[in-house]
């Protein structure tokens, strides 16, 4: 067997590099070590004890081959870890000199005798090497390699007691995928959301991003930014994490754990996400990598640089590390867009004579649910993004391998973007993007379908509006983590953790509307994919448009964790440990909005202008936005004067935690039992601060919340057979609703055709589930496996919301907050979140790799994995006072992923698919039951050629099908309201190791 099979077959728990270092023979009889082994494989077995030893080894592969080793915890020196280990295994181990040497029992030698000759086949030289020989080998190995990464996250995988998934780095400062989020769609049972053409929040096990905890070193983080569409929700002020604020090349390893256990936080029913930066000790000395790529998009043609350096350098018993990321890309997202769907009645004179007498008395005198849907404004819209991201890790970490090892992690992550947002649409004055029509507008021709919609007319006497907004937002996020643990004695280990996080979202924008009266449009194809419009005009005509109004706004969001906590594992027996501990947890998340609406300048018709540069199905003029606002002098310096209601609210959540653990790994006959099972309990006090409406007008109010509560958890895994592993879960975990859902406020929306209200209610319980799983997973050494899992969780407190249509002027907020021209009689959603019933959910999960490595030449270096979800859950969301039951928000009940993968030690590549079925986002508003997104299938491939050891090539390609993302609104109607692309992406360049 050849160095880098073997080098394969021992990846073991390595993440980055085994072993550390070489320890004198004087030192490794006398120096003790923490293990932590579980029974695992031989070969896994021997690279943490190699590793946590540093001495090197010499083993016969065949002596290894389908042997587990026995458990060993505790403070040890290496041979008294080594005789543990091999107890009662046909192998001779023994350590010689510096060197850990493993070679099959023979009736001339066993473990104690400790002057035998080198075996004559050793790792990592072939036939003939002796001690000495093995010892001038290289000794570290190295996780380089598609291959070669997902056989480390298999074995780490294996060992667990708990269901999880693992993503390592398939090589230093090169995370498989560009984006954290496009990696993690390749885990079981999780589902991604694209925005600007790029992954940027996760659905985990059918439940959306809310439900998903994400800890960055060991401590809970949050990060916010935003959508360039309004209609995917705009600025996200959630507990959804976006993962699109990290450069991927700054994380080595990524554990989504779906099982939950006590010594876990709570607030994650769908699961943990637990990512983690590179450390000076991950790598063999010291190490330097450089990476350098270009990037272009389909439909912005600029290369764009993609850049990644790391620096680690070890001395003794102290390393640090340093990294920096940074990228910009240039995206363009196009396509059609209508702003909702909502019920209408024409006036008599706004119907031509040439409309049938049946379809005239069904636009004109039809009442409550009779009444035809029109979509709102009809718009052609490009939305352009030049991101850009920087990302800087520090490490500084102190290991003298005796049961004691401090990090502290410092990381910084900037995400900009510059954003540009044309829209051409029929929503002037007299356009059709009212509740009713009333006005100028006489319809000429149209189409009515089954469910009252119009999906195509000719109307006349149109008033067309364009929209041009730049945009500039930032995220800033920083993180500082100390983590440490150390051997108080023999059987007891301290672990400890302090930890302050911080991100800080700003969004500034300007906008001009321009308009252009008195036109018939066309609108055809609403009930397909790609509808159209035309015009009986030159929207390109800038002689065409005069201006209608202006507004600036202003957006921040602020998010801060401290958190400390410290526990105590102590090792009853050899084969028992129970672990204790506390936390203290405070959050807090604050913003507001600064809004100005100004018809300034209103009807002048020579104002700058410029043509969409931006792809877009026809050409046509927008405002030039810096140039208008500088023309009319206007100031656009924000202050509290310009808030707008209801958006100045702040959330502080502070908790208190502690729990108790039991773990045992035993032996049931021949089969190796894990277990733990424990109880967390945590109480959580909540200030929500906000205004309220009163008979005084809107006021400043502060209400507070306490609840508290016990989640027990219990998780095991049994080792049927050394190839076969059962694993079954149960627990009670939570989920905090959102800041929206708690805050002490209403936000008011207002938007020409009406508006919404959201109001908070701080009162609000948490989410709380039961939980249940169980998983069958076969092991094929390392060549793959087969996993079978199966979850139920029934939600007994789940938030859902209730949503009214009402006039404004019923809500009791002041006719100041609307818009030029509006008055009470226009309707609004009210919308407010509630305590509903209960929802459960429940699904499956097939999940499957293997190496081809049974077929002849260079055939058996490909390679192909892959899963399947299913899953099924839904709750009730009220309309008006009337329950509807409606498939949770983003849950897919489909999601599918499958990659094929040439791996060598030379060429590799690969290609992948991802599916996810439809999956509902909201609840649709104006009287629409839900908002979905069609099922996508998005295409991504890569592929690299080593030219030396050190130095790669390497070439990407991102959504290559260029899928369309089409959200539409009501799940039986299906009324679309967004169909855009957003391109494939290519990106190409070189890394260097040195």
């Amino acid at each position: 067997m050849n160095f880098d099979k073997m080098a394969a077959l021992l990846a073991g728990t390595a993440v980055m590099a085994l072993p550390v270092g070489h320890a004198s023979a004087k030192d490794a009889a006398s120096a003790t070590y923490r293990l932590d082994a579980p029974a695992q494989d031989l070969a896994d077995a021997l690279i943490v004890l190699s590793r946590a030893t540093g001495l090197p080894l010499a083993v016969v592969p065949a002596a290894v081959r389908n042997l587990r080793s026995q458990p060993v915890r505790g403070e040890v020196t290496a041979s008294q870890g080594l005789e543990r280990m091999t107890r009662n295994l046909p192998v001779d181990a023994r350590i010689q000199g510096s060197t850990i040497i493993i070679q099959p029992r023979t009736a001339f030698a066993s473990v104690s005798d400790p002057v035998r000759s080198a075996p004559s086949q050793a790792f990592p030289q072939a036939s003939g090497s002796t001690a000495a020989d093995v010892a001038q080998q290289p000794e570290e190995i190295v996780v380089t390699g598609f291959r070669q990464s997902l056989e480390v996250a298999q074995t780490i995988k294996r060992q667990t007691t708990g269901l999880q998934e693992v993503i390592v780095a398939e090589d230093i400062a090169a995370f498989p995928d560009q984006n954290l989020a496009e990696s993690l769609q390749r885990v079981p049972g999780v589902a991604i959301t694209r925005d600007g053409g790029e992954g940027r929040q996760i659905s985990l096990r059918g439940l959306g991003p809310e439900f998903t905890r994400t800890e960055l070193n060991g401590m809970e983080v949050l990060s916010n930014t935003a959508s360039g569409l309004d209609s995917r929700g705009g600025v996200s002020r959630s507990r959804a994490f976006d993962y699109s604020v990290f450069a991927s090349e700054l994380f080595n390893q990524v554990v989504v754990r779906k099982s939950y256990a006590a010594e876990q936080d709570e607030g994650g029913i769908g699961g943990t996400v637990a990512l983690r930066t590179a450390k000076p000790f991950d790598y063999p000395g010291n190490t330097f990598v450089l990476s350098a790529k270009g990037q272009v998009n389909q439909y912005t043609d600029t290369l764009t640089p993609r850049l990644v350096a790391l620096a680690s350098a070890r001395s003794g018993d102290f390393g640090v590390l340093v990294s920096a990321a940074y990228s910009r890309a240039d995206t363009l997202e196009h396509g059609y867009r209508n702003w909702n769907w909502s019920q209408m009645n024409f006036g008599s004179k706004n119907v031509g004579p040439e409309i049938a007498a049946d379809v005239r008395d069904q636009l004109v005198n039809a009442r409550g649910a009779n009444r035809v849907w029109n979509s709102r404004a009809q718009t052609y819209g490009s939305w352009f993004s030049s991101r850009e991201r920087l990302g800087l890790t520090g490490a500084l970490q102190y290991s003298p391998g005796n049961g004691t090892e401090v990090t502290l992690d410092v990381l910084y992550g900037q995400l900009t973007n510059n954003r540009q947002e044309n829209v051409i649409g029929n929503a002037g004055k007299n356009g059709l993007s009212a509740n009713d029509v009333t006005g100028t507008q006489v319809v000429r021709d149209i189409a009515i379908d089954a469910f009252g919609s119009i999906t195509s007319a000719t109307i006349s006497g149109v008033d067309l509006r364009n929209e041009s907004k730049p945009t500039h937002d930032q995220t800033d996020f920083w993180q500082v983590a100390l983590n440490g643990r150390t051997s108080l004695t023999d059987r007891l280990e301290l672990t400890t953790l302090a930890g302050w996080s911080s991100s800080q979202f700003v969004s500034r924008w300007q906008r001009a509307y321009m308009v252009s009266n008195g036109h018939t449009v066309s609108f055809t194809g609403l009930d397909t994919d790609t509808p159209s419009n035309t015009y009986d005009f030159d929207p390109a005509d800038p002689g065409a448009w005069v201006l209608d109004s202006l507004q600036w706004r202003e957006d921040r969001i602020k998010s801060e964790f401290y958190n400390a906590s410290a526990s105590l594992a102590w090792q009853v027996t050899d084969n028992s440990v129970f672990k204790f501990g506390g936390e203290f947890k405070n959050f807090d998340n604050s913003g507001y909005r600064y809004h100005v609406n100004s018809t300034k300048g209103s009807g002048t018709a020579n104002v700058p202008t410029m043509l969409n540069p931006y792809t877009s199905a026809i050409p046509f003029i927008v405002g030039d936005v810096p140039g208008i606002f500088a023309q009319l002098g206007i100031d656009t310096t924000l202050n509290a004067s310009h808030l707008a209601a209801g958006t100045d609210y702040a959330i502080t959540e502070r908790t208190f935690a502690g729990f108790g653990q039991y773990e045992l790994e035993t032996m049931l006959g021949d089969m190796t039992l894990r277990a733990d099972a424990g109880v967390r309990y945590y109480n959580t006090r909540l200030d929500s601060r906000g205004t309220s409406v009163t008979a005084s007008g809107l006021v400043p109010v502060e209400i507070r919340n306490t609840y508290r509560g016990f989640l027990p958890a219990v998780n095991v895994a049994l080792d049927l057979t050394p190839s076969l592993v059962a694993r079954f879960g149960a627990n009670r975990n939570i989920s905090r609703p959102g800041f929206a859902d708690l805050s002490a406020a209403a936000t008011v929306r207002v938007a020409g055709f009406g508006g919404t209200i959201s109001a908070g209610n701080p009162n609000l319980a948490p989410y709380t589930a039961d939980s249940v799983e169980g998983a069958l997973e076969y092991y094929d050494g390392k060549r793959g496996f087969l996993a079978l899992g199966v979850f139920y969780k029934n939600m007994k407190s789940f938030v859902t919301s209730e949503t009214s249509q009402l006039p404004y002027s019923e809500t009791g907020y002041p006719l100041s907050l609307l818009e030029a021209g509006q008055d009470g009689s226009i309707i609004f959603n009210f919308t407010r979140p509630i305590n509903g019933p209960g929802a459960s959910i429940h699904g499956v999960e097939l999940a499957g790799r293997r190496d081809f490595d049974f077929l002849p030449g260079v055939l058996g270096n490909f390679g192909a994995l892959g899963n399947v979800t299913y899953a099924k859950g839904q709750s009730d969301v009220f309309y008006s006072g009337t329950p509807y039951e409606l498939p949770l928000v983003d849950l897919s009940k489909w999601s599918v992923n499958g990659t094929l993968y040439y791996d060598s030690e030379q060429i590799g590549a690969r290609g992948s698919v991802a599916y996810r079925s439809r999956y509902r986002k909201g609840d649709g508003g104006n009287g629409n039951i839900g908002e979905y997104f069609t099922p996508s299938v998005v295409f991504d491939a890569t592929a690299y050629y080593n030219v030396t050891p050190a130095l790669q090539v390497r070439v990407e390609g991102l959504n290559l099908t260029d899928e369309r993302i089409i959200q539409y609104a009501d799940g039986d109607a299906r009324r679309l309201m967004t169909s855009t692309v957003s391109g494939r992406t290519i990106t190409f360049g070189a890394s260097l190791r040195f």
